[in-house]
């Protein structure tokens, strides 16, 4: 007879445009966090709060990143911070890039006894580099 193990559940969030590298790697790590994972897709308004608007439009982000074989569940995230998404989930662990350390959620997360993991971001590959790669190679 296997154990009932509990669910350890891990949210992050991520915009989702131009899949590479960068954003498996990052989820991978949240993966090993839990074994539960959660991740928000930001929805083209959340986007704009802070970058330009995606490429890739929200549904199709939302698909692409529900596809990745170690992700439980993908919910909208309909604001640049996680909070609300984190105040509904209440997840056991919230793994944020170190491009966002100071989030309002952090707080929360940490006064009901949850846990913040730090994941360093990818810095060797972006979506908005390889925008701007195509840019430069289509002299657009």
């Amino acid at each position: 007879m296997k154990k009932n193990k509990k669910k350890k559940i891990v949210y992050t969030y991520v915009c989702g445009d131009i899949l590479h590298i960068g954003h498996l790697r990052y989820l991978k790590a949240a993966k090993k966090q839990g074994n539960y994972l959660i991740v928000g897709v930001l929805t083209d308004k959340a986007v704009k709060e802070k970058k330009p608007i995606s490429v890739i439009p929200f549904r199709e982000r939302l698909e692409t990143i529900e596809a990745i074989k170690y992700i439980n569940e993908v919910v909208p995230q309909n604001t640049y911070s996680p909070f609300d998404n984190v105040k509904d989930i209440k997840p056991d662990v919230l793994v944020e890039s170190n491009s966002h350390l100071e989030q309002p959620a952090n707080n929360y997360v940490k006064s009901y006894g949850g846990k913040i993991v730090i994941v360093p971001y990818y810095k060797l590959q972006s979506s908005t580099k390889i925008k701007n790669k195509i840019k430069r190679i289509w002299k657009l």
